[in-house]
Order: structure tokens, then sequence, then C-alpha cells
């Protein structure tokens, strides 16, 4: 059976199947600077991998993409502060063009 978190008629935040759930996430107040926006980010990734039945422990591999390269030292700031040490996932960073003042959009796999 595949758990959906929908937010919208045609795509969701979160898929789960099986033993993997994935997420995208987003800050909620996109009107902050990176440091805040991926604060928000991460922790609505919190959210979801439980809504999924994960955590972040269990995250495999993350992808983030931001919109100024010149930004990522306050991305990390802001994912040193959140990552699980014990566990720490792949990740890579890129940066890109995002939608409105999104600074940073984050999709991580876990296990479950």
């Amino acid at each position: 059976m595949i758990t959906r978190l929908p937010d919208h008629p045609t795509r969701c935040e979160g898929v789960a199947w099986d033993k993997l759930a994935t997420t995208v996430c987003l800050a909620d107040d996109n009107s902050q600077g990176m440091y805040m926006q991926a604060k928000e980010a991460l922790a609505n990734i919190d959210k979801n991998l439980e809504k999924l039945g994960s955590h972040k422990s269990k995250i495999l591999t993350a992808m983030v993409y931001i919109t100024d390269i010149a930004l990522k030292p306050e991305l990390n700031r802001a994912w040193d502060e959140w990552a699980d040490r014990d566990n720490p996932p792949m990740r890579a960073c890129v940066a890109v063009t995002l939608e409105g003042k999104d600074l940073v959009e984050i999709i991580v796999t876990a296990t479950r």
C-alpha cells in the first residue's frame, strides 16, 4: 500500500511504500532569509517523516536546491544544527531557480 501526503490535486509532499519514505519540503514563511527558510524546511521534513513512519535518523539521501550558491554557508549552518550526527545522510546541494521568494527546497528519502 502506498501512503501519500497530498497538498495539491495533482501532487503530494510525501510518499511512502514498503520500507521507503520520500518527502519534499519548503519553508512555510518564505519572507525570511536562507537560514530561517532552511530551518523551517527541515522542521517540515521532520513532521512529514513522522507522518510517513520514519525519522531523520533514517534518511538515506537528501537533495537540496538553493537559489544562490553563495547562500550555502547559511544552509549548512541550519543543516548542521538539525542533522543526526550519528546517522548522516548522503547530501547534494545545487543552485536552481525556485518559484517566488522560496530560497530552498529539500527532498529526502528515508527508510521506515
